[in-house]
């Protein structure tokens, strides 16, 4: 699968070492990967999409379909980035816990002092607002899948967030219109990449277009 590469893109306040253990495994099924790092708490979304997946890019192999696996706030560059760009080899992205539609955390938690010196001017963009970066980013327009999670080890964060949740996004605001599926399975938003289940999940998106139910 010489021609098959995956981007992987950590999420807020992470590095690449978070995706560590699904891009060992996207490499045992054949895979080649990129494990891209960014400077999630520096800089807003539109500048972080830009200069991460650009770069990203440019560190794979030119002839590859790419593919693309996020976690968190990583699929929220990419919906960025290809509102105003086209990769003409993007073959499949998956999102983990992505805030597609934004989170209520950062509508009650961003105005309180040391939310931003924590997560950044990216993290106050996340909320669930009409003007919010990712509510105002539209429908996708590629070939999408979405991972949510249900289990939560932040009870305080939860009690923000209205219905199943992940401890950081609800079910309902990780789906996106023109997503080709989603499942619900029981993990954390933290941790749901290192999860045996999401990761054979995202592999079987990758291959078929769809997950295994």
């Amino acid at each position: 699968m010489a021609e098959e590469h995956v981007i992987l893109l950590h999420g807020l306040a992470r590095t690449h070492r978070s995706m560590n253990r699904m891009a060992e495994a996207l490499g045992k099924a054949g895979y080649g990967i990129t494990n891209q790092s960014y400077a999630s708490t520096i800089h807003p979304i539109e500048k972080l999409a830009e200069e991460t997946i650009r770069t990203a890019i440019a560190s794979s192999p030119s002839d590859a379909t790419l593919h693309v696996v996020t976690h968190s706030m990583g699929g929220i560059l990419v919906r960025q980035y290809l509102k105003n760009h086209t990769i003409n080899r993007l073959g499949r992205v998956v999102m983990l816990g992505p805030p597609n539609r934004g989170t209520q955390v950062v509508d009650v938690l961003g105005n309180i002092p040391g939310f931003k010196l924590i997560n950044g001017p990216a993290g106050l963009q996340l909320g669930t607002e009409k003007d919010s970066l990712p509510v105002t980013l539209g429908p996708v327009d590629f070939e999408l899948g979405v991972i949510a999670g249900t289990r939560t080890v932040n009870l305080i964060l939860s009690t923000m967030i209205p219905g199943a949740n992940d401890g950081k996004v609800s079910v309902e605001n990780t789906r996106i219109e023109g997503m080709k599926d989603h499942i619900v399975l029981p993990v954390t938003h933290p941790f749901m990449m290192n999860d045996a289940n999401v990761i054979n999940q995202v592999i079987t998106f990758l291959k078929h277009g769809r997950f295994s139910r």
